[in-house]
């Protein structure tokens, strides 16, 4: 990995902090017509910048709203660096496939937007089913997307319950060892986890990020 020029480095980075969408993508901008490469920056500034983010948050020195403007701000860059790479004809270095959603009949989706977003910034490609998605979509779509994970979120402990369902329908269909499923939200412990057979369990988003890379043995 080449190292991003520093003023470039700082300015994302501040942006980022900042939750500044257009500042972002200004610099991002700036960054590849001055020729830095895109993973280049992904790597060196937009990943560990959130990963700050996400430890700042984690510490309580920063607060949801905050999180999730520099996560905006994160997609909206990572969106001109996935566009550059196309037209210059390569293929966006993917770590896996994760096919995300929240479990049928929840539809509180902030902290799954979050893990979507600092997957995508991490690396993975990330198929984001949105709210209430029955576990019939969860296995259409990783089967479609030849998914390597399959994570699903509950923030109620009256819906947790369709997140054993899925995995039970992906047993059922004798699909289960083909894919890492992974479960999270307000209502998911580690022992329930444990309970309706999933692969892991993550309190926040950057450790979302270190399991998948984990399971996979990536990163």
């Amino acid at each position: 990995m080449a190292k991003v020029p520093e003023q470039i480095e700082q300015e994302l980075v501040q942006a980022l902090r900042a939750g500044d969408i257009e500042g972002a993508e200004a610099v991002t901008e700036r960054a590849l017509e001055q020729g830095v490469e895109p993973l280049d920056l992904i790597r060196g500034a937009i990943v560990p910048a959130l990963t700050d983010v996400g430890e700042d948050f984690q510490r309580l020195e920063i607060f949801l709203p905050e999180l999730m403007a520099a996560g905006d701000a994160a997609e909206a860059a990572t969106a001109i660096l996935e566009d550059a790479m196309a037209s210059a004809g390569e293929e966006s270095a993917s770590l896996g496939t994760v096919v995300i959603g929240t479990v049928e009949n929840d539809v509180h989706d902030i902290g799954k937007n979050i893990v979507g977003t600092l997957m995508r910034s991490h690396g993975f490609k990330v198929v984001d089913l949105g709210r209430d998605v029955a576990p019939s979509a969860f296995l259409d779509a990783a089967q479609k997307e030849k998914a390597d994970v399959v994570a699903m979120s509950a923030l109620m402990t009256t819906t947790r319950p369709s997140a054993g369902s899925t995995i039970g329908l992906f047993e059922e269909v004798g699909v289960r060892d083909e894919y890492k499923m992974i479960v999270g939200g307000g209502s998911v412990t580690d022992a329930w986890a444990v309970e309706i057979g999933a692969d892991g369990f993550s309190e926040d988003a950057a450790g979302a990020v270190k399991l998948c890379k984990s399971l996979l043995g990536v990163g």
